[in-house]
């Protein structure tokens, strides 16, 4: 078994959270958010970002806002909104437990 597929799906099911934690931020531009997730060393490419954006929009849990740009086309600007906010709190304390669990597991002597 090759351990990048194993790498890959963790990266998947942790996406959604991480691009959650950094619109909370505040207003930001799609290729920021890629840029943020890449220094983390969470590889991502547009067309993987841009189709989860999409949903989280639709989910009511993200909004957007054209602003106009000095460097060409206006550009789409994320923000949480009040739903997504909640929506993230609980994922907080998702991962909470399941860091826990997994520290737990990983101490636990036979």
């Amino acid at each position: 078994m090759a351990i990048e597929n194993t790498q890959s799906q963790m990266r998947k099911g942790i996406l959604e959270y991480c691009v959650l934690s950094v619109i909370a931020r505040g207003m930001i531009y799609s290729s920021d958010i890629i840029d943020i997730l890449t220094e983390a060393k969470l590889l991502v490419a547009e067309g993987t970002l841009y189709p989860l954006l999409s949903r989280l929009k639709n989910s009511g849990l993200v909004s957007y806002q054209w602003v106009e740009s000095t460097q060409g086309p206006p550009r789409k600007y994320f923000t949480i909104t009040e739903s997504g906010k909640l929506y993230l709190k609980e994922l907080d304390a998702t991962w909470d437990e399941l860091n826990q669990t997994i520290t737990n597991i990983k101490s636990t002597k036979k």
